[in-house]
C-alpha cells in the first residue's frame, strides 16, 4: 500500500484573518527593512505565547507531524507492506532464508512471526545438526574474511589500513533461532569508508552539481543562511522548532541540532518574491523571534529567554537500508557492525539514551516492498531482528527509495524532546522516479523540518546519479555523505582501503563502524557528561 500523502486543510476565514493580521506589518515594511529593524520587532511576553505545533490546525496545515513520541520501549516487531498489485507479483519469490520465510506472515497480519525452533529428536541428531550449521557458517564466512582482508604491504599509505582492520576484530551475534553456543563466533568483516561534508566546502559541492548532470528532485540551494538559536546565556538550544515566514504568506519549517544550528534554503520554497522573512524559534512554551533580510547576512541569530535545559542526550538512530539482491556483502557488514556502534554510542560521556529503528526496502514486483521495525531500545532484539534481514530482488538499478524515505520520516515514532534524530541510508542504487511515486525531496524537507539529519552510505555500485541524490539528501538534511573505499576503487572485491570511484575530495578513511561512531559523537558532544550515578 503506498504510504498517504498529507495535504494541508484549507485556511478558515478566521485564519486568513490572523495571518492578514500577523503579516501587515512585513507588507509596509519588508521593502525599507534596514538597520532600524529591531526597534520595529514586536514585544514578546513569553509568558502567554502558545507555541504553533500546539495551536489547532497547525499540524494539518504543515503537512507533518513535529517529532512527539516520550519513549521507545517497546518490543521488536517488523511490519511488512507489499505492492498490491497482483500482476506484478504474480512470480515473485518468496523469502527463502532459513530463519524467516514471509509464509512466516500471519494471514491478515503485518507483524512478522517468530520463526519456530527446529525440532531435535535426540542427542545424536542435536549433534549432527550443530555441526552442520557451524560448517555452513563457517564457509559462509571465511571467503568474505579473506576477500576484505588488507594487503600485507610496508607502504606508508596502506599501513592505516592494515591498522584498522587489526583493531576490527569483535563478533557477529549468532543468527536467531540458533541457540549462540551452537555456532563458532565469525570474525567481524572490515569495511573501509571514507566521508565528505558538502555544507563545511559549500562552493566545491555546488559545482560537483554543475558537472553531474542526472535525473533528479529539483530544489534550488544555491542560496543559503545559518540559523542559530541560543538561550540568554548565549548557549545552543538545542531541537528547537524554527518557523520562517515570508510576508506573502508562505511558512515553512526547520528544527536545529544538539548544536542549536539548522541550515535555510528560501529557493527551495516559493519564495522568489520575498526580501523579508520574519523566524520564529521555539521550544516548548517559550519563543523568541528575529528578522532575516536577503542578501545581509549569512547567519541569522534568535534568542529563546527562558529555553529549557536538557541534561541527557537522547538519540534516534535508523537504519534504512536497499534490501536488494545486490546489497548481500553490505547487509552483512552492517548486521557484524550494529553491536559495535551501539557499544561506541552507549559509552559517550553524556549516556545518551538510545533508541534504534530499521527501514529496509527493495521495490515493486519483489516478496515486500517495505520491511519496517519501529524505535526500540531492545538492541538484542533489534539486532535479532537486523539477522532476520537477507538480500534478495531487484534485477532493476533504482529501487523503491523514495518509499522508504517517505515510511522513515512520517511513519516512525520519533521522539520530541530534545532528541537527536539520525537515518543512515546504506544503497547501491538511486531511486524510482515518476508520478506514481512518492517525491523523495518532500520527505528530505519534511526531514529538514523534524530534525532528522541523513547520513548517506554509498556502497559499492552506486552510479553518479546515486550519488548525486544520496548528497543532495545529506547537504539539505544537515548530514554527511558517507561512502564505502577499496584497495581499487573499480574493484570492490579488492579489500579495504582508501580509494574511490566517487567524485570527492579531501576525505579520511577509517572502518565503516567507526565512522558512525565519530558521526555520532559529533552529533551528541553538546551534551553534558553525565556519571555512572546519574545515568
Amino acid at each position: 500500500m503506498m504510504p498517504k500523502k498529507n495535504h494541508p486543510r484549507r485556511a478558515t476565514s478566521l485564519q486568513r484573518a490572523v495571518a492578514a493580521l500577523m503579516c501587515g506589518p512585513l507588507l509596509l515594511t519588508g521593502l525599507t527593512y534596514s538597520a532600524h529593524a529591531r526597534e520595529m520587532r514586536p514585544a514578546v511576553n513569553e509568558d502567554h505565547l502558545v507555541p504553533l505545533s500546539q495551536q489547532a490546525g497547525m499540524s494539518a496545515q504543515r503537512g507533518f507531524d513535529s517529532p512527539r513520541a516520550t519513549h521507545c520501549k517497546r518490543p521488536a516487531q517488523t511490519r511488512q507492506t507489499r505492492w498490491h498489485d497482483p500482476a506484478a507479483l504474480q512470480g515473485a519469490e518468496e523469502e527463502s532464508d532459513a530463519a524467516v520465510s514471509i509464509a512466516g506472515l500471519s494471514e491478515g497480519s503485518d507483524t512478522l512471526a517468530k520463526p519456530a525452533a527446529p525440532k531435535l529428536e535426540s542427542r545424536k541428531e542435536r549433534a549432527r545438526a550443530s555441526a552442520r550449521i557451524k560448517r555452513s557458517a563457517e564457509e559462509l564466512v571465511a571467503p568474505m574474511v579473506e576477500a576484505e582482508r588488507p594487503p600485507v604491504t610496508s607502504s606508508p599509505a596502506a599501513a592505516p589500513i592494515a591498522e584498522l582492520a587489526d583493531k576490527a576484530t569483535a563478533v557477529a551475534p549468532a543468527d536467531v533461532g540458533v541457540d549462540s553456543h551452537l555456532v563458532a563466533p565469525p570474525q567481524r568483516p572490515v569495511v573501509t569508508a571514507g566521508m565528505v561534508n558538502d555544507n563545511a566546502d559549500f562552493s566545491e559541492y555546488l559545482a560537483f552539481r554543475d558537472r553531474t548532470q542526472v535525473r533528479h528532485e529539483e530544489r534550488d540551494i544555491r542560496e543559503r543562511y545559518l540559523l542559530e538559536v541560543k538561550n540568554s546565556l548565549g548557549k545552543p538550544v538545542p531541537d528547537a522548532e524554527v518557523e520562517v515566514r515570508s510576508a506573502q504568506g508562505e511558512t515553512f519549517w526547520v528544527r536545529t541540532d544538539s548544536a542549536g544550528k539548522a541550515w535555510l534554503h528560501p529557493n527551495a520554497f516559493k519564495t522568489a518574491n520575498t526580501e523579508l522573512f520574519e523566524v520564529i524559534a521555539h521550544q516548548g512554551k517559550a519563543m523568541g523571534r528575529s528578522y532575516l533580510q536577503r542578501g545581509q547576512k549569512s547567519a541569522v541569530e534568535i534568542q529563546i529567554q527562558k529555553a529549557q535545559t536538557y541534561h541527557r542526550a537522547s538519540l534516534d538512530l535508523v537504519f534504512m537500508v536497499d534490501a536488494t539482491g545486490s546489497m548481500g556483502d553490505e547487509i552483512a557488514k552492517l548486521k557484524a557492525s550494529i553491536q559495535a556502534i551501539a557499544n561506541e554510542a552507549a559509552q559517550l560521556p553524556s549516556q545518551p539514551d538510545l533508541c534504534f529503528g530499521l527501514v529496509a526496502y527493495r521495490d515493486r514486483g519483489d516478496a515486500f516492498l517495505l520491511r519496517t521495525h519501529d524505535f526500540t531500545n531492545d538492541l538484542s532484539g533489534f539486532q535479532k531482528v537486523l539477522n532476520l534481514l537477507q538480500a534478495g530482488g531487484g534485477g532493476d538499478t533504482p529501487e523503491a527509495m523514495s518509499e522508504a524515505l517517505h515510511e522513515t520520516v512520517h511513519q516512525l515514532s520519533w521522539r520530541g524532546n530534545g532528541t537527536t534524530r539520525m537515518v543512515v541510508l546504506l544503497a547501491d542504487a538511486p531511486p524510482q522516479l515518476g508520478q506514481d511515486r512518492p517525491r523523495y525531496d518532500e520527505a528530505m524537507v519534511a526531514a529538514a523540518g523534524k530534525g532528522i539529519k541523513i547520513f548517506s552510505v554509498g556502497a559499492s555500485g552506486l552510479d553518479p546519479q546515486g550519488e548525486y541524490i544520496q548528497r543532495q539528501l545529506a547537504q539539505f538534511t544537515g548530514g554527511r555523505f558517507v561512502f564505502l573505499t577499496y584497495d581499487r576503487a573499480e574493484d570492490p572485491g579488492s579489500g579495504p582501503g582508501r580509494e574511490t570511484v566517487h567524485d570527492v575530495k579531501n576525505y579520511s578513511v577509517s572502518t565503516l563502524d567507526q565512522l558512525i561512531g565519530r558521526l555520532i559523537r559529533e552529533e551528541l558532544a553538546a551534551f553534558p557528561t553525565i556519571s555512572a550515578d546519574d545515568a
